[in-house]
């Protein structure tokens, strides 16, 4: 039996286990399995290594990034990214590569439009894979943070009124703290701008119901999801 997973701290709110699995069912595949695997500590990924056959990972928050030193070998993306979403497995090593930055850019495309400036929320390893897209795209754009200069205090009329894109990267919001929202000046927000949120459950988070209210464009992470999940199933050569 062939074992993929997926490695974070909380997975109670993933959707990957059922994803990959009911894929597996869906083509007749009968000699693999995805599973969830929550660790306590990325330092204890070399154990889990060793003590589990592994056919591929998939990553997710909070060892996207602090995941590199413990890996062979990376992609060029990934090491211009900065950040890890899914673990190839050959002849013994582990290589990185980061579909996150493919997933997000093929869910946004269809609505930028006119849109040509963003503000990105957080600035964690989902954030730098945003980045890396949107320097793909052309998109111009600014990083918000509570562990930056710029924070979310300094989200004025002005910056929103430039910024049409925002984007919320961090895990604001997310099941079952579905009612934390990035604390941004909402009250200008206007059918011009556009809130895309990695977050999927809920459908709608607080920070893009702010958002619907105030007529702008909105769309949650389950696409990009789904895209980079596919992207990590061709790299198994699944």
């Amino acid at each position: 039996m062939r074992t993929f997973g997926l490695i974070g701290k909380t997975l109670s709110h993933t959707f990957s286990e059922r994803y990959f699995n009911e894929k597996f069912d869906k083509k007749d595949i009968n000699d693999a399995e995805y599973k969830n695997f929550e660790l306590k500590s990325i330092a204890d990924f070399p154990r889990f290594i060793a003590d589990n056959k592994l056919s591929g990972l998939n990553v997710t928050i909070p060892y996207k990034e602090s995941i590199i030193p413990f890996l062979d070998d990376l992609t060029d993306n990934a090491k211009n990214i900065g950040a890890v979403n899914t673990i190839q497995f050959i002849d013994g090593e582990t290589i990185g590569h980061n579909t996150d930055w493919i997933g997000f850019s093929k869910s946004i495309k269809p609505l930028l439009r006119h849109r040509k400036t963003a503000l990105i929320l957080g600035n964690g390893g989902g954030a730098k894979a945003i980045k890396f897209a949107l320097n793909k795209l052309n998109i111009k754009h600014k990083t918000v943070s509570r562990n930056t200069a710029f924070d979310y205090s300094d989200v004025t009329t002005k910056t929103i009124d430039y910024y049409s894109i925002i984007i919320n990267t961090t895990p604001l919001g997310t099941h079952p703290k579905i009612h934390e929202f990035p604390k941004i000046n909402y009250t200008e927000l206007n059918s011009k701008n556009l809130l895309f949120d990695l977050i999927y459950n809920p459908n709608e988070s607080r920070f893009l119901q702010y958002g619907k209210t105030k007529g702008s464009e909105i769309k949650n992470g389950l696409e990009m999801l789904q895209i980079q999940a596919e992207e990590s199933w061709n790299i198994w050569n699944l």
